[in-house]
């Protein structure tokens, strides 16, 4: 069961169109995939998914186990140049965040590539195998304008 503000499915976050063309479909089918894995606090990943999202869509998206945090797969190498406050980019050092089960129907599980957490955007559900790092870059730094607005006004 979800805890509340991170939901599985029946968000905004996770309710899209099959990957396609128009969208950078993954070219491989669905193979093994390597990446490095940027986490932020929940409130922002939320924010920063729903950006995505509306715009050119998420990759795969991760939340912990207690849905403190959100994890997004980007491409290898990363975590090489990422320098974004209040976030971390974690090297994989060329370990699988998923495999060919993950581009199976939504019945299929995706393995993840930490334990003690679950899909927030399954790589079946992604419109990409990862998150473009500038294009995420930018939706992060929205979202934590965003948050700070409306903050202000509380």
């Amino acid at each position: 069961m979800a805890k509340a503000g991170v939901r599985s499915s029946g968000t905004r976050a996770v309710d899209r169109h099959p990957p396609g063309a128009e969208h950078g479909a993954r070219p491989d089918g669905g193979g093994a995939r390597r990446c490095d894995l940027v986490t932020v606090p929940a409130r922002q990943g939320l924010e920063a998914a729903d950006i995505l999202r509306l715009r050119v869509g998420v990759g795969p998206v991760l939340h912990d186990g207690g849905c403190d945090t959100l994890g997004f797969l980007v491409p290898p190498g990363t975590a090489d140049r990422w320098d974004v406050p209040g976030s971390a980019c974690t090297r994989t050092y060329g370990a699988e965040c998923y495999g060919p089960a993950a581009a199976g129907d939504a019945g299929g599980a995706a393995p993840l590539p930490v334990a003690g957490g679950g899909w927030l955007v399954p790589p079946h559900a992604a419109v990409a195998a990862a998150t473009d790092p500038e294009v995420l870059r930018e939706a992060l730094g929205e979202a934590a304008r965003t948050i700070e607005a409306v903050d202000r006004c509380r």
